[in-house]
């Protein structure tokens, strides 16, 4: 009975093909059963090609695979943060390349690796830039003054999509909330200048505290802010102004280039200088003046036309990596 099912089934199958051989309609119902052109592409990328697929992302992560770089004190520019290392995770890229097909473009999937040294274990120290190997730079704006120019400062910020670091003067803070808020309500980070623009160098202990401690909690009170970073007036500190900042909780920042924009430059040679200098990890100072005001676009274009990238102060000084447009 079995061999005779079989026959019969062998013999219907070869009535099909015989059909389907010819003109008619089971030849079109059995050309519409051939597999997509999804599964084409699977195969071919399953065969030898695959093999090349895996080079070139190899190849790629030899280019890009870099080891981290621990935080340091330089002779010169004291604390200089660490940099993460990037590792290519080429099993995870081969696997999601795979699936995706060739048009769909190849990104590659990293692991950043953290520096063993970190910024924060170096200690009470000065920071004057960022790690020389990240292509980021950091606009620090001081307020204490030029209110005039702080809105039209904002939409030129605004209009470049760029985020930058206010460091505020807490007595400007206490009477000018409402202007701090709509820096802050654009995306800006928010930080400490001292309360009274004093020379930190020639106070006492308890007064230099004081001046950092009370910005500090003005900053929280009014804006919700956990400062971490303080920008001593006029650039004027020692290291009893360092130690302090460290025993409430911030680090002490300076700045790289300085724009010298109270001396009311012209906005073209701020731009020429700011352009020139610029380099990977620079913090730029500068104030809400006409002089900057006016210069602020042409600043952040030339910044850009190196190839650097424009950050907070905490972004520029974090170890986090800038990664190319094709790893994700």
């Amino acid at each position: 009975m079995k061999t005779e099912k079989a026959a019969l089934v062998l013999a219907c199958i070869a009535v099909v093909i015989g059909i389907g051989s010819t003109q008619g309609p089971v030849k079109e119902m059995l050309s519409q059963l051939k597999p997509p052109t999804e599964l084409a592409v699977w195969n071919e990328v399953s065969a030898e090609p695959g093999k090349d697929l895996r080079t070139i992302i190899e190849s790629k992560a030899s280019k890009l695979n870099s080891p981290p770089v621990d935080a340091t004190v330089d002779r010169v520019w004291k604390a200089i943060p660490g940099y993460n290392g990037l590792e290519v995770d080429v099993e995870a890229t081969y696997r999601n390349a795979r699936l995706k097909g060739p048009n769909d473009g190849l990104k590659l999937f990293y692991r950043q690796i953290q520096p063993k040294i970190s910024l924060s274990d170096l200690g009470a120290q000065p920071i004057y830039r960022g790690n020389p190997a990240k292509p980021m730079v950091s606009l620090m704006i001081n307020v204490a003054w030029g209110n005039q120019y702080i809105i039209p400062m904002l939409d030129i910020l605004d209009q470049e999509q760029v985020k930058v670091t206010f460091f505020l003067d807490g007595s400007w803070l206490s009477h000018n909330k409402e202007l701090a808020r709509e820096m802050q309500k654009r995306g800006h980070e928010m930080e400490n200048h001292a309360y009274t623009h004093p020379n930190m160098s020639t106070l006492s202990r308890a007064r230099a505290t004081a001046e950092i401690r009370k910005t500090q909690n003005l900053l929280k009170e009014s804006l919700g802010v956990t400062n971490i970073w303080f920008a001593p007036p006029s650039g004027d500190f020692d290291q009893e102004t360092v130690e302090i900042a460290a025993s409430l909780g911030l680090k002490t920042v300076l700045w790289t280039l300085d724009t010298v924009d109270w001396r009311n430059p012209s906005p073209e040679s701020i731009i020429t200088k700011i352009s020139s200098k610029a380099e990977p990890g620079t913090l730029i100072l500068m104030h809400p003046t006409a002089s900057s005001s006016q210069a602020l676009k042409g600043m952040i274009r030339g910044i850009k036309a190196k190839g650097l990238q424009l950050g907070t102060v905490s972004q520029t000084l974090s170890s986090e990596r800038v990664l190319p447009a094709d790893v994700e």
